[in-house]
């Protein structure tokens, strides 16, 4: 769900090409005065926006225990050409963690070119997760919570502070006003500060409904997907230095688009078991049993459903200055 902030530019980018002739197919023009002054492409702008949505999910795993969250950002952008932007950006969720979190937090920043109908997109991420405690069974020796600190009754442990980053590139082609295919890759030396690496990659593509069918209404709807598969590492001691399940994930939903808001339905799934589930997640609530796997390998061997099929409605606005603000 992340890449909702970041292909906002992406989309706008897009739409000024989209559909653009060759200069061979143009007619020959003759001036017999001065050519019109273009308008030049102003060098600062602002996007922002909100959302609240049924649930966070994020590569198909649920960040706030399948309960409602609301998002907000902050993006700074400076176009150096009508083809080059240079941003920075931040926002917020709110989520639920098994360290108890307080939200999180996300700064990031990166370039984006544009070639014709090509747009890219390169980066870094740093994801901050304020407010933390340690969680383990465990107390008081190594790299285990100090004495004090709580525990869950299901055995699941995480670590105070589980913010990372992570290097993104992305890529989206406009084939026409209806069509667009994309694709992403980020990695991370350390998934949620765990100690596992992280490649994460994946493709999107994007059905947008002809304006036609909807008359003067201004209304807009689309349909998209995304499949995508992480790859993830070993953990470090403070997990038992256990090899996270690798796993595959992907969602498919209908959007309706009005003025600067937008109504998204989705259906999220992923193939992880409920075991490897629960240990990628360290799941907090869960009491289910029995569910023993390479990397779910302490008993009781808890059971997470926080991976599993799941239906998501958003509602997000979104603006910038140059667009919206007059």
């Amino acid at each position: 769900m992340k890449n909702k902030k970041i292909g906002l530019a992406v989309a706008a980018a897009l739409a000024l090409t989209s559909g653009a002739a060759s200069a061979a197919d143009l007619p020959a023009k003759v001036y017999t005065k001065a050519p019109p002054v273009v308008a030049a492409v102003p060098a600062w702008d602002i996007a922002f926006g909100s959302a609240i949505m049924s649930d966070y999910m994020f590569r198909g795993v649920t960040q706030s225990n399948h309960k409602p969250s609301v998002t907000a950002y902050f993006e700074p952008r400076y176009n150096i050409n009508p083809n080059l932007q240079l941003y920075v950006g931040s926002s917020f969720e709110s989520i639920s963690f098994a360290n108890r979190a307080a939200a999180e937090v996300d700064i990031y920043g990166g370039i984006r070119p544009t070639f014709g109908p090509l747009a890219l997109d390169v980066g870094v991420w740093g994801y901050l997760y304020p407010g933390g405690q340690c969680i383990d069974t465990v107390q008081g020796g190594g790299n285990l919570c100090p004495v004090g600190s709580s525990a869950l009754a299901n055995g699941n442990i995480m670590k105070k502070d589980v913010s990372f980053y992570e290097i993104y590139g992305k890529a989206n082609y406009t084939f026409n006003d209806y069509f667009q295919l994309g694709g992403t890759a980020y990695w991370t030396p350390s998934f949620l500060n765990s100690g596992a690496d992280g490649t994460y990659a994946s493709v999107i593509g994007k059905v947008t409904a002809p304006t036609a069918w909807f008359g003067a209404s201004g209304v807009g709807a689309y349909v998209s997907g995304e499949f995508g598969r992480q790859w993830l590492g070993t953990t470090d001691a403070f997990y038992g230095n256990i090899k996270f399940a690798d796993y595959n994930t992907w969602n498919v939903g209908l959007g309706f688009t009005w003025k600067v808001f937008t109504l998204d339905l989705r259906y999220s799934d992923t193939n992880l078991s409920k075991g490897d589930c629960n240990a990628f997640t360290s799941d907090f609530r869960t009491t289910d049993t029995g569910f023993p796997t390479a990397a779910n390998n302490v008993a009781p061997f808890a059971g997470s459903n926080w991976c599993g099929a799941t239906f998501i409605a958003k509602l997000s606005a979104d603006l910038s200055l140059i667009n919206n603000i007059k």
